[in-house]
């Protein structure tokens, strides 16, 4: 009877994951059935609705796009990606392969969809230089320093397209007639009294945040690639070149829909007016910046002379490219480079 109750006991928990795999098979029977279930939801209400109303005009306006920019677009979308790596390799010091580097932006961009002011990103590209050998100070210390050197490199390439005669004025006038308008908004004597209170408590923050640990490693890291001008002239290239490869994909956005009325001779109005749409949406600080860039560069767009339902088509099929298109690629390339 002992041997007979001992082989039950051992045989009872042999059957337990054959039981499992059932159970596990009939929910992912159940998870299919209710995707197909969805999508065919989801492609009945669409069908619906594409004959009556907006969605009918903006199909029709997606019917009308030209498509033959659509590889130009891809193309600049993966080569700011592979800028930004250039950038990367150059801080760290490191001869770190360029493939997997690129790989890593396209991960970073991913992690960027869901985290504000591009925490995601530092925190993969700090992730991936720990792995390639750097400790983590260090690491940090490298990717605070890219960080940093963006924002020379962006002023200094607004700079010079404005200088060429980006915008042709039209821009720069559109900025100084808003500006004048919100500032004739504001009560003068409210403002007064808020600046007053706000300004010293502002001035005790600073001074402690420059004061703190984060900060003064951003300052050694900049320090540190200062010391290498090699390496720094190659951060601040690749830097600008990622920002001005996004401004061409802009204006390539702008090219394929009809109803822009833009052309070659356009290309640095478009370009000036992405660099400060982009920098005005980015002061929003919520994930990716979802919405308040897309309203910054219509508003661009805008100032240029560009009726409003084309500026949000261009806007939308380049956030599209290169702003949600990477985020499936991200996803795969993580899996890669754990492996």
């Amino acid at each position: 009877m002992e041997t007979i109750a001992s082989g039950a006991e051992t045989a009872a928990p042999a059957e337990l994951p054959d039981i499992g795999g059932r159970i596990a098979r009939v929910r992912r029977t159940r998870r299919v059935r209710w995707t197909l279930a969805g999508i065919l939801l989801a492609g009945a209400v669409t069908a619906a609705l594409a004959t009556t109303g907006p969605p009918r005009a903006a199909l029709a306006a997606i019917g009308q796009m030209r498509w033959t920019f659509l590889p130009a677009l891809l193309l600049l979308s993966v080569l700011h990606f592979v800028c930004s790596a250039v950038a990367l390799r150059a801080a760290s010091g490191l001869p770190i392969p360029l493939y997997q580097t690129t790989l890593t932006q396209f991960t970073a961009a991913a992690a960027n969809r869901v985290t504000p002011g591009g925490l995601g990103a530092v925190a993969v590209n700090t992730r991936y230089l720990v792995c390639r050998g750097l400790p983590l100070p260090r690491a940090a210390v490298t990717v605070a320093a890219v960080q940093v050197a963006g924002v020379p490199a962006d002023l200094l390439l607004l700079g010079a397209v404005l200088g060429l005669g980006g915008g042709n004025g039209r821009l720069l006038d559109a900025l100084g007639r808003h500006t004048a308008h919100a500032a004739g908004l504001v009560p003068p004597v409210p403002l007064l009294i808020g600046a007053a209170l706000l300004l010293p408590a502002a001035a005790l923050g600073g001074r402690r945040a420059l004061r703190s640990e984060a900060v003064g490693r951003a300052a050694a890291g900049v320090t540190d690639l200062c010391r290498r001008p090699r390496d720094l002239g190659v951060v601040l290239a690749g830097s600008a070149a990622t920002t001005f490869v996004l401004g061409l994909a802009f204006a390539l956005s702008a090219f394929a829909v009809p109803g822009t009325g833009v052309g070659p001779g356009d290309v640095l109005a478009l370009v000036a007016a992405y660099l400060v749409g982009a920098a005005a949406g980015s002061a929003v600080p919520s994930p990716g910046g979802v919405g308040s860039t897309e309203a910054a560069l219509v508003a661009a767009l805008a100032a240029l002379g560009i009726a409003a339902g084309p500026a949000l088509h261009a806007v939308l099929l380049f956030r599209a490219v290169t702003f949600w298109a990477p985020v499936p690629v991200g996803l795969l390339t993580c899996r890669t480079l754990r492996r």
